[in-house]
């Protein structure tokens, strides 16, 4: 959801800061390489996953690389299912989310990123997008710290990652404030951590 950083903003240690600086660089061209018409198989897992969700989910509305949520989005309204947007604030602070729906004004926000006009929500359910992860559920991003301060400010909160396959590592290093996720969703798969 945010744009590409340069520096951890919890300061990782410097040999954990420079391996994930040097995995971003990676995997973001893995990313963007990726064939897009197996993201539909990550809709479907997300669909799938949250049929019944029973309050509000923090989708999120793409950059242009990304994995488009955006018809998740309009299931979920379809479905009844409240959906929020993150709002990005300043660096240093959690995600602000708003509610959106289907007839939404979209607004510019930080790093290329858009967010409803609509009022401020607190999910239940946090998707979070990826650039890597690995099969002990280690998560990479973009280095801005956000979606770290924004699952430990929401403790209760259910995280589900999701990535295209190709962003799979064999091991990524991690911080001391990187937060755990409950599962990740692939077009292949859902994997489930304890």
């Amino acid at each position: 959801m945010v744009a590409p950083h340069t520096s951890s903003p919890y300061n990782d240690p410097p040999d954990i800061a420079e391996r994930k600086k040097s995995l971003r660089v990676q995997c973001l061209a893995a990313l963007k390489a990726r064939n897009v018409l197996h993201d539909r198989g990550i809709i479907q897992h997300l669909e799938h996953l949250l049929h019944a969700a029973s309050g509000p989910v923090a989708c999120v509305w793409p950059l242009p690389h990304e994995v488009d949520l955006r018809p998740l989005c309009h299931a979920l309204a379809r479905a009844g299912i409240p959906v929020a947007l993150p709002e990005t604030p300043p660096r240093g602070t959690p995600l602000i989310f708003r509610q959106w729906q289907p007839e939404s004004t979209m607004l510019a926000g930080r790093f290329g990123t858009q967010y409803p006009d609509g009022p401020l929500m607190e999910p239940r359910l946090v998707l979070v997008p990826l650039l890597g992860f690995d099969r002990t559920g280690n998560r990479l991003g973009y280095g801005g710290g956000y979606y770290d301060r924004t699952l430990a400010a929401l403790p209760h909160a259910t995280s589900i990652g999701y990535a295209p396959s190709t962003q799979e590592v064999a091991h990524l290093p991690r911080g001391p404030h990187d937060q755990p996720l409950s599962c990740i969703v692939t077009e292949k798969e859902v994997i489930r951590f304890d």
